[in-house]
């Protein structure tokens, strides 16, 4: 029995492996991709079903309440439903908000950026400053999800590592490119990598911007701090994900 031919010997291994490489980032970039669609649809089942449920599980149990005997352990036990009910609900309106950010599809990337860094600023105790474009352009969804998440892995690594007491969050959309900045005045890249050794959201964040042709970098910010840099290049609104 004659065996097949064997493929062709490439004679260059740089050519292989740069074949390779842009294979994985490929499919790296489609399971991101995929992962994302994944926590949307999710977000949007919680919401849709078991958020709207509570709701009206709510308004059920105030109608219950005014009709009940003006006993006072009636009373108590009604206000412990209704504080365990508020407290499911919130917790629900924050795995949605972990797995996707509604603002990114309804209000567009600038409310989404300006929510989160603010929300920061007050949980961490730091000043926040945000600067956004004053034009109101449409940006493709996968170009939206990249820069949140990418400011999201920054000040993750900001409230984790940095201990900084001043943030500035600048998205430029600019010329033929996107950029979104983060920078702190937190104690540097030097202190900061032993620490982060071992996350990978960086990583993932670097395959995706490959994906999307463009880059993120992380660098000292002068004497003090780190400035995370994401940039995207602009692509025809034609090809911009549907936002169904």
């Amino acid at each position: 029995m004659s065996l097949p031919p064997s493929p062709p010997h490439d004679a260059d291994p740089d050519r292989q492996l740069a074949e390779r490489n842009a294979d994985l980032s490929e499919l790296l970039g489609h399971l991101t991709t995929c992962r994302d669609d994944e926590r949307r649809l999710l977000a949007r089942k919680l919401h849709d079903s078991l958020g709207s449920s509570m709701t009206a599980l709510t308004m059920h149990l105030a109608l219950l309440t005014q009709q009940l005997p003006k006993e006072k352990a009636l009373q108590e036990r009604t206000a412990q439903m209704k504080q365990l009910l508020m407290t499911i609900i919130n917790t629900n309106r924050d795995m949605q908000l972990s797995l996707w950010n509604d603002k990114l599809e309804f209000l567009g990337i600038k409310s989404a950026i300006a929510e989160l860094v603010s929300d920061f600023g007050k949980q961490h105790h730091l000043v926040a400053r945000c600067s956004l474009p004053d034009e109101d352009e449409s940006y493709p969804r996968e170009h939206g999800v990249a820069l949140l998440r990418a400011l999201e892995e920054g000040l993750r690594n900001i409230a984790a590592h940095a201990g900084a007491t001043e943030i500035d969050v600048i998205l430029d959309d600019g010329g033929d490119e996107r950029m979104l900045t983060v920078r702190d005045n937190g104690v540097g890249l030097g202190e900061r990598s032993a620490a982060s050794s071992g996350c990978h959201g960086l990583r993932l964040l670097r395959e995706r911007a490959r994906y999307l042709g463009g880059a993120l970098s992380v660098m000292p910010a002068g004497q003090r701090g780190t400035v995370m840099i994401l940039t995207l290049p602009k692509v025809p609104a034609a090809q911009a994900a549907p936002s169904d």
